[in-house]
């Protein structure tokens, strides 16, 4: 499957001039459709959104620079902004970006941190270092973000080297959505790893954009 041009690439919807406490949500890429979703749910059309490449993840030290650039070129038309992203593999780098920037963060390691609840995730830690996570954005996108990047589709010989220590593939399934439940499924077949899913909804993610006030 090929990711699709609104998952890779810059997106932003609803830019607003400042003016009557508009904030701006810099946010990556691969929480688009979660973000969308809250600010419908919930009504928060104070907020704007503006999403960096999911494949940033791909290149983690590239993601401080990139929300930089961003923060700088938006900043005189905001209230406020918040940075929609968790450290992401950064090592501490992209919290002392937003913290020389004077902008908050989400709180965590990585979206699947936060997704399940930070507190959540780290009481699991212990048991669950052999498993392997994916987001509904990543079972969407497995062949793009996960099996080409490792070069799975050329060699998938490569397979056992790469989740050899895994033991299971964790669905942290923020829809209830037959269709993406059979695919995280398919795709814990492909890694061969046993299979959970579990519900977590936005986790973490709703309070933190809820936080955010006019």
């Amino acid at each position: 499957m090929t990711a699709k041009p609104d998952d890779i690439t810059l997106t932003q919807t609803g830019l607003s001039p400042r003016g009557e406490g508009r904030i701006l949500l810099i946010a990556c890429g691969a929480l688009a459709h979660e973000i969308l979703a809250l600010k419908a749910m919930n009504n928060w059309d104070h907020l704007d959104l503006q999403c960096l490449p999911a494949n940033l993840h791909l290149w983690p030290d590239r993601i401080p620079a990139a929300v930089e650039k961003s923060v700088t070129e938006h900043r005189s038309n905001y209230a406020d902004i918040f940075v929609v992203y968790a450290d992401c593999g950064t090592g501490g780098l992209l919290f002392d970006m937003c913290k020389k920037l004077g902008v908050e963060m989400v709180s965590g390691p990585h979206c699947y941190s936060f997704f399940e609840g930070n507190e959540a995730f780290a009481s699991k830690a212990d048991q669950e270092f052999t498993a392997f996570y994916l987001t509904d954005f990543l079972v969407r996108q497995f062949d793009a973000f996960v099996w080409k990047p490792m070069g799975l589709d050329r060699h998938p010989e490569l397979r056992d080297m790469y989740f050899g220590n895994y033991t299971k593939l964790v669905y942290q399934a923020q829809t209830n959505d037959p269709a993406l439940d059979a695919k995280a499924e398919a795709c814990a077949a492909r890694l061969g790893l046993a299979y959970e899913r579990r519900y977590t909804g936005y986790g973490d993610l709703a309070p933190a954009l809820a936080a955010l006030k006019p």
